[in-house]
């Protein structure tokens, strides 16, 4: 039994593996660019929740001071469109009415949209991304 030659000239086989590889490849750097993203939002979401309940722990403090601190510190950040919910202990209140010991809950979502720098997400599209912070009142 003889054996055939084989073919070493296959210019085409090179561009067919390439149109298989590459969608796959970019589904995996979109997607990690996308969790990415994701990530960095949260940690910023937490850090203006907590600035945001740090303001609102302080004697003298409002709920537009709370407001305020969050937003400052997602704008720092690019993010815009935040909601901002001001809780004293546990209930929906004004941390002007709060006393000393009263627990202030601040908490801050941002839909993922705002946070995202690709024209849409496979991922998180239609997530929004939420942290809390829970602080006494000094």
């Amino acid at each position: 039994m003889t054996r055939q030659p084989r073919l070493t000239n296959r210019p085409a086989a090179a561009t067919v593996e390439f149109a298989f590889v590459v969608p796959l490849f970019f589904l995996l750097i979109l997607g990690a660019i996308d969790c990415g993203r994701a990530m960095m939002g949260l940690d910023l979401i937490a850090n203006a929740s907590r600035s945001g309940c740090r303001a609102g722990t302080l004697p003298q403090a409002t709920n537009s001071d709370v407001t305020s601190a969050v937003d400052a510190h997602l704008s720092s950040g690019g993010v815009s469109g935040a909601t901002t919910t001001v809780q004293v202990n546990g209930q929906p209140a004004d941390v002007a009415t709060a006393r000393k010991g009263d627990q202030i809950t601040v908490t801050v979502s941002v839909p993922f949209s705002s946070v995202n720098w690709l024209p849409t997400s496979w991922f998180f599209g239609g997530k929004t991304l939420s942290r809390s912070t829970v602080m006494r009142h000094e």
